[in-house]
Order: structure tokens, then C-alpha cells, then sequence
């Protein structure tokens, strides 16, 4: 229900936003999302993942290194359990940074 309201009210649930996430309503998995709100999530995620990758395209070197900074950073600590949904994000980081540098190399003279 959240996807189809996310284009009218930024995904706010029917006691405002973010109320829904801790009145208790949601199990702690979320609810089930039908086959149409999963392919509706890939579209915006193919599409996110692009403009991240044309907006990293253009950035400066500063801006470069906090990305991989914000990347290192959800990386595990030294001592710590790493968490594999973890490691997968902070490589898809690190992947979309490499993928912009395509379009660095580009757009320099």
C-alpha cells in the first residue's frame, strides 16, 4: 500500500508519515508486496541507480571521495559480525562509483 501512495504523499502511511512503522500494524518482515509493486520498486531502483551514476558523473573529486567514505563506512568494523546485505550494499556503492567514473573520463576534455 505505501508504493501506490508514494507518488501522491511521499509514502506516508494513514497516520502520517512514518506513524505506520511504529504503531506495531507491520510485522517486523513488512507486509507481502503483490508482483506489480515489486516490478514498480525495480523500475525506480534501475532508474535511481542511473541518475546516481550520471549525478556521480559530474561530480567533483571531494564528492567522489565522500561517496566512497559513506561506502567504507557501512563497511563492517574490525571485530564486528559483517552482515552480508550489508557487504552487498557498501560493493554496489563502490560498483556505481567505478560505473560514474566511465562517464568522468567522458566528459573531460
Amino acid at each position: 500500500m505505501a508504493l501506490s501512495r508514494w507518488d501522491s504523499d511521499g509514502g506516508a502511511g494513514l497516520l502520517g508519515p512514518q506513524e505506520d512503522l511504529v504503531s506495531g500494524d507491520i510485522g517486523p518482515n513488512g507486509p507481502d508486496l503483490a508482483n506489480a509493486e515489486l516490478v514498480k520498486m525495480r523500475i525506480r531502483l534501475i532508474a535511481l541507480e542511473n541518475l546516481v551514476i550520471a549525478l556521480l558523473g559530474g561530480a567533483s573529486e571531494h564528492q567522489i571521495e565522500l561517496a566512497r567514505e559513506a561506502a567504507a563506512y557501512i563497511s563492517p568494523r574490525p571485530g564486528t559480525t559483517p552482515h552480508p546485505l550489508t557487504l552487498r550494499a557498501a560493493s554496489q556503492m563502490n560498483h556505481l562509483i567505478q560505473q560514474a567514473a566511465h562517464f568522468r573520463s567522458v566528459m573531460q576534455p
